[in-house]
């Protein structure tokens, strides 16, 4: 079995630099920082940034596919507040992120928009209702209850 957590997401970053100085800017703590390696401390789970042949090597595989908007992973950073969103892609916008979608009150409640990072990576930035199953789900999986 393996466990049902997420503990660590990370990157494989075409250029390891730029991609850590974004989400430096977005105002994330760089808890380590290698050459080849950077990590952020988050709530709930760590982001790492990894050279992208690298992780590829680390992986064994023969070749890195670039980043993708429409690749195989979506991270979300999920607020406490509505208004945080719209806030929160002020930050990204200022970093230099690509709004894909700019905040909007969407069809279940919430409150939600989109960026793509200089990588092209997409995340989604949210805000569910307290008093939802998904506003349930993300306190018990970081540590909240």
């Amino acid at each position: 079995m393996i466990p049902a957590r997420v503990t660590v997401l990370t990157i494989g970053a075409r250029d390891l630099a730029r991609l850590r100085d974004f989400y430096s800017a977005l105002g994330w703590k760089l808890a380590i920082e290698l050459d080849e390696f950077a990590a952020f401390e988050t709530r709930g789970l760590v982001l790492a940034l990894y050279r992208l042949d690298l992780l590829a090597r680390d992986a064994n595989l023969e070749q890195a596919a670039p980043g993708s908007a429409i690749g195989g992973f979506n991270p979300a950073v999920n607020v406490d507040r509505l208004e945080q969103v719209d806030e929160a892609i002020e930050v990204a916008r200022a970093a230099g992120a690509t709004i894909v979608k700019e905040p909007h009150t969407a069809d279940w409640g919430g409150r939600s928009a989109y960026f793509l990072d200089p990588e092209d990576n997409l995340w989604e930035v949210a805000w569910v209702p307290q008093d939802s199953q998904m506003a349930g789900l993300i306190r018990r999986a970081v540590g909240e209850r």
